[in-house]
């Protein structure tokens, strides 16, 4: 059940064929599934008190074990020490290793973005020096772009590589760096020959590095963020990644890939949350019955299952067309650049969907909880405080729908793609008269973004809605208002025209519970 891969991405505005969804996994898929989802149950879960305490050794220790069973290397090539699977399974695996928020952002950016540069974009000197102690867990990476004064707008960063003989002195402060505490190899953005941009492989015990103290964070509090200083830094020349000038493919397709990757890692505690509130609604009695009975309580466990399933469809028919991309250009440099930058625009359109479904979820089952979610003495209150950094980091949600607005005329204006919109529901057809308004504001680019998000969700979940999964159909019949409000609102922001929704059947919330929980 694979779709062909679309020239330019962009694949949602002209309908696709059948896409692929997680139902469509392999038997020996969801044998590393079933592994990755029975470490964090089994390893994880039982010792995040200890975690968020950051227990001497025991982060690194679990990143050891998880790389001992091949889970920090799964897309990573075999021979390199990785498993050489897809993009598409990793995100899966990554979805099932992020039932813990500080654990995730461990686990997913040294088997993530740290090392999919080097992946991609490094020489095989490079490659057979790191890529197996970072796949096998002996090593942590860390990925070095934020700065203390540039953030969203990245190539604005002061961090300096200048040449000295044959190798370069880096010079500058890196801010907000994830696993700044324990990682062994840093991939550092700096600028070189003026405001070129160049990456570098740059390892811990080089002299010069110097971790500053922890951030006391609102949330993931096991994980590891602080700046990395860089004073006179000497890194050989060998360890340039790919070419002098030329780091913003490196930095960017990083990103691209990484965005997709955190819509997973987002859901991943999404998932955890819907767990703990349904089992709460059941446990917790008022009024002589469990409140799961109350139709509030029914409402809100149905929405939390309908986002997910939303973001859900999205991220995976989104991981195969990546997978598409990396068969047909991959296998080198140049070929991986074309295939990490492909669906730019649907990972973004992801990264956005999943962390404001997981806000929402996580949200929903704080309030299930009632006083008791408000302390921590109970579960939930740590998924609340992890969440909220999702739509901030790997670009904020605000400069990835600028992003997905701008990206998407852009392709329109050098006929990269039609702006043609397959029109099959109420979202659609919306879309397809906006998406030639090009908008006149910040304001306007976001509306216009969140009619494409909402048109790839539309579709997305609907699709998968037909074909036959006991809970596709209702939960859908539960989305579907919710994102023709939502798009009826983008619309009328961006056109200033007026607009009725349909009328919808009412979804019949007593039996979406029953097929989700009991199948």
């Amino acid at each position: 059940m694979k779709n062909a891969l679309t020239p330019f991405g962009c694949q949602f505005l002209a309908h696709p064929e059948i896409p692929f969804f997680p139902e469509d996994f392999s038997a020996d898929d969801r044998l590393m599934i079933k592994t990755a989802e029975d470490f964090s149950r089994k390893e994880v879960l039982p010792v995040v008190e200890r975690l968020d305490a950051q227990e001497d050794g025991l982060m690194v220790a679990l990143i050891k074990k998880a790389g001992e069973l091949g889970l920090c290397g799964v897309d990573a090539p075999e021979e390199f020490g990785g498993l050489g699977l897809g993009k598409n399974l990793a995100a899966r695996i990554l979805e099932l290793m992020s039932l813990n928020g500080s654990f995730s952002v461990t686990f997913g950016i040294t088997s993530g973005i740290s090392q999919v540069g080097l992946s991609l974009f490094g020489n095989s000197a490079q490659k057979e020096r790191y890529l197996p102690r970072v796949t096998s867990g002996e090593w942590i990476g860390a990925y070095c772009l934020s700065e203390p004064n540039s953030g969203s707008d990245a190539l604005s960063l002061t961090t300096r590589a200048t040449k000295d003989g044959s190798d370069y002195l880096l010079n500058g402060t890196k801010m907000w760096i994830s696993n700044a505490k324990w990682a062994d190899l840093f991939l550092v953005m700096a600028k070189t020959d003026g405001d070129k941009l160049s990456a570098f492989l740059v390892e811990r015990n080089s002299p010069g590095i110097s971790i500053a103290r922890e951030e006391h964070k609102l949330g993931l509090k096991g994980s590891s963020t602080a700046r990395v200083v860089l004073e006179n830094v000497r890194v050989s020349a060998s360890n340039l990644l790919h070419e002098e000038g030329l780091g913003h493919h490196v930095a960017f397709n990083a990103l691209n890939l990484g965005r997709f990757k955190l819509a997973s890692m987002s859901i991943g505690p999404a998932r955890h949350a819907i767990e703990l509130a349904f089992q709460y609604a059941q446990e917790r009695r008022q009024f002589g019955q469990p409140i799961a009975n109350f139709d509030l309580i029914k409402r809100k466990l149905c929405l939390m299952m309908g986002w997910f399933f939303v973001a859900e469809s999205m991220i995976y028919r989104t991981g195969a067309q990546i997978d598409r991309a990396f068969e047909a250009f991959g296998g080198t440099i140049d070929g991986n650049r074309k295939a990490a930058e492909e669906f730019a625009i649907e990972s973004s359109v992801v990264k956005v969907l999943a962390t404001e479904a997981e806000a929402f979820i996580v949200d929903e089952a704080l309030q299930i909880y009632g006083g008791y979610g408000y302390t921590e003495e109970f579960p939930i209150a740590r998924h609340y405080r992890d969440a909220r950094v999702s739509r901030i980091y790997e670009g904020t949600n605000e400069i990835n729908r600028i992003f997905i607005a701008d990206r998407i005329g852009r392709r329109m204006r050098e006929s990269k793609i039609s702006g043609d919109v397959a029109v099959d529901s109420f979202v659609t057809s919306l879309l397809a008269e906006a998406i030639r308004v090009t908008p006149a504001n910040q304001v306007e680019s976001g509306a216009l973004a969140d009619l494409i998000i909402l048109a790839y969700a539309d579709q997305s979940s609907r699709m998968r809605a037909t074909l036959g999964i006991s809970t596709g159909a209702p939960l859908f019949a539960v989305m579907e208002p919710v994102l023709n409000s939502r798009a009826a609102e983008a619309y009328q922001l961006l056109t200033g025209k007026a607009v009725s929704v349909p009328a919808v059947e009412k979804p019949d919330l007593s039996h979406i519970l029953s097929c989700a929980f009991t199948g």
